[in-house]
């Protein structure tokens, strides 16, 4: 396995890269400007935009069908994440604009408060955002606005004003993606399905049983997807979250089960998955309404 490089910096990346640093926090890249680089493994320690001009739809696929775009994609990148291609001994030109921010840039703003919200950072190379001409233009825009700030003479404000700037982009790239989870409604519908026939099967499978209730993680892990990406899919599709849809699912086995007499509250609980009977009780009565014997008892009176 190729080795794994460390840079902890924009500075670094930089230096990697062989650019200038005119800004330690930020940097704006031009990447037809860089010298032809050979592939490498990094570890970083700053988040990257890169937007991306690469014919798409000849190399990758998402899922089983091509991405919406043949090119111009946009790709995130988080701290502590490994990004690049493993060393073919041959060179390429890079190409796009990517943008690199470390996390202290946002310390004390808007931004560093809700950085967490940008689930997509967090998301698969092959669950990238897809950008149409216009799209792609705005993209450059705000990444020439930071640019331009940057370079500028630096005082009291410039900290905060680039980090706006990087605000306003991740908003647009929100935008985006929710007009990307539109326009793939058929694929995340076929996703959906899946999701429903997975946890189907997990619970006549005797999984809860060795493995406990079935997460978002796994479930995500399952259908090839990140779990950001998937929890974000799933909001779109149905307005809750996936792991309220996992609950809810679960709940509803629990209330078949709970019509066979024989089984006790703690054996179906354990069926479910549940360690221990008073999570299961607890978690029954937040989405039913009623404890499981309350509901046991008012489904003998109805029958």
């Amino acid at each position: 396995m190729d080795k794994i490089i460390k840079l902890n910096t924009v500075k670094d990346y930089n230096d990697f890269l062989g650019i200038e640093t005119p800004h330690p926090l930020v940097s704006v890249i031009d990447a037809s400007k860089i010298s032809p680089l050979r592939h490498v493994r990094k570890n970083i320690g700053f988040y990257v935009v890169y937007l991306k001009d690469i014919q798409c739809a000849d190399q990758i696929k998402y899922g089983r069908n091509y991405y919406d775009f043949q090119e111009n994609t946009l790709v995130f990148a988080a701290p502590g994440q490994v990004i690049g291609n493993d060393d073919t001994g041959e060179e390429f030109q890079p190409m796009g604009w990517w943008l690199t921010f470390q996390p202290e840039l946002l310390h004390g703003t808007h931004l560093g408060h809700h950085m967490q919200d940008y689930t997509f950072f967090s998301y698969a190379v092959n669950e990238a955002l897809h950008l149409s001409k216009q799209e792609r233009q705005t993209i450059i825009d705000c990444m020439m606005k930071i640019d331009e700030e940057i370079r500028e003479a630096k005082d009291k404000h410039s900290n905060l004003i680039i980090s706006s700037a990087i605000e306003l982009l991740l908003n647009y790239c929100v935008r985006f993606y929710d007009r990307q989870f539109i326009t793939r409604k058929k694929a995340n519908k076929d996703t959906l399905t899946d999701f429903e026939k997975l946890l189907n099967d997990y619970f006549t499978s005797g999984k809860p049983l060795s493995i406990g209730t079935p997460t978002v993680a796994y479930c995500a892990d399952q259908l090839h997807l990140s779990a950001n990406y998937f929890g974000d899919l799933i909001k779109k599709e149905t307005g809750t979250s996936a792991q309220e849809y996992i609950l809810v699912k679960t709940m509803a086995v629990a209330k078949e089960l709970l019509a066979d007499p024989s089984k006790s509250i703690s054996d179906v609980a354990y069926a479910l998955g549940y360690q221990y009977p008073q999570y299961f009780s607890k978690a029954f009565k937040r989405v039913i309404g009623c404890s499981p014997n309350e509901y046991r008892t008012s489904a003998k009176v109805l029958s």
